[in-house]
């Protein structure tokens, strides 16, 4: 960890782009870090840490509100699957509905349907569309992927959020609020004893409740396509705010791409569809006090989509002009990993991100990996999908 202008920041070498940005949003918050995943983003950097006293800001949870991960550990051997890999991860991949816009064939109750929040202005036009599209995976680096431990056991893992639920609902307030649009500008902030700042924290709450439901049905579903019983579970968010206490002060800290990691607290990071993940737990330490009690989400970008895949049609999918990732180059890589790929496109081969281990490396002061998960199968979004998020 190295200071810059009094900003902590994890990692090397050090996103320039990134570190402007959270240099601009740190002049307006209590607290500031930079996780070692870190890139650009739409005004707050992905892997950004923000602590406000009195202010919430819609630009640093972003547009997928509450996307975060989780991970189930099930009773059912690893060497099980992978005998059947070709089998369960076709029918992973006809049972689940990956992509933009995609609605659940299975019709999923909850009773988050029933909360009074999607009576304000922001929700209501988006009930029904949040009803069908709750325990759909989207398209992006949103995924489901079968994990073997250092034991030989399975786990099932997920990455997506609140859909196009959060999109909608970030935009709507991102507008309401008045933020100027681009990725170089001054991060949203409002107040929250101010009617929107207020009515904000309300939607988002509401959105971090159905990203939770929807990870779970999804993990569900997956464990009774396996015929397995789940064992333990981790759940986080990793773009959302919570209120914490911090060097004695309470305050709003906002995580974009950044995952909590308060003493004892487990948490889900994964890496790149040919890369391990891990199970995680943080640790008390003056660096963790630093970061805010935060680390990473994921291994971070290192080449954009439009430099991997191309430039593309977005209403065909058809690429004008070829980017610096081929298909077969992907595909090498993956199968040179024994991994079991649905769907993917270019823009989420392994070669666009760093590499979980050595990002994680310089976090090693804050958290300890419990366990090391190596992916078997991974099914995300296919080939043509334009991913609309801007984060």
């Amino acid at each position: 960890m190295k200071a810059i202008d009094g900003i902590p920041i994890w990692g090397d070498p050090i996103d320039e782009s990134a570190l402007t940005q959270i240099k601009n949003c740190a002049r307006s918050a209590d607290a500031a870090a930079l996780m070692a995943d870190h890139h650009k983003g739409y005004s707050v950097p992905i892997g950004g840490v923000l602590a406000y006293s009195e202010h919430i800001s819609p630009s640093g949870v972003g547009f997928d509100i509450a996307c975060g991960n989780k991970a189930v550990l099930t009773n059912i051997p690893a060497v099980d699957i992978c005998e059947n890999i070709d089998r369960i991860m076709d029918q992973i991949w006809d049972t689940l509905s990956f992509g933009i816009g995609q609605h659940n064939n299975t019709r999923v109750e909850h009773a988050l349907f029933d909360d009074p929040t999607w009576k304000l202005r922001a929700m209501a036009p988006l009930k029904q569309v949040a009803r069908e599209q709750l325990g759909t995976i989207g398209s992006g680096n949103h995924y489901v992927d079968l994990l073997e431990d250092e034991q030989g056991r399975t786990w099932i893992g997920v990455h997506f959020g609140s859909r196009g639920l959060g999109h909608k609902t970030a935009s709507y307030f991102l507008e309401a609020g008045g933020a100027k649009d681009g990725m170089d500008v001054d991060p949203l902030l409002l107040s929250v004893s101010s009617t929107l700042g207020s009515e904000y924290l309300a939607c988002m709450e509401l959105a971090g409740r159905y990203a939770y439901a929807g990870r779970d049905w999804v993990c569900a579903k997956v464990a009774h396509l396996l015929g397995a019983k789940i064992l333990d579970e981790v759940h986080n968010h990793h773009n959302y705010a919570w209120r914490e206490r911090h060097n004695g002060q309470d305050l709003w800290v906002v995580r974009k791409g950044a995952t909590p990691a308060f003493p004892g607290q487990r948490g889900f990071v994964g890496g790149s569809m040919g890369d391990i993940s891990v199970i995680i737990e943080g640790v008390d330490s003056e660096e963790s006090k630093t970061a805010l009690y935060s680390t990473v989400h994921g291994a971070g970008r290192v080449m954009s989509r439009t430099a991997a895949r191309g430039k593309i049609n977005r209403k065909t999918g058809q690429i004008i002009t070829p980017g610096a990732i081929s298909r077969d180059m992907m595909m090498t890589w993956v199968r040179g990993q024994n991994v079991e790929l649905r769907g993917a496109g270019t823009d989420e081969a392994p070669q666009c991100y760093k590499r979980l281990p050595q990002v994680l490396k310089h976090h090693q002061a804050t958290i300890r990996i419990l366990h090391t998960l190596k992916p078997i199968g991974v099914a995300m979004a296919g080939e043509h999908e334009i991913d609309p998020y801007k984060d």
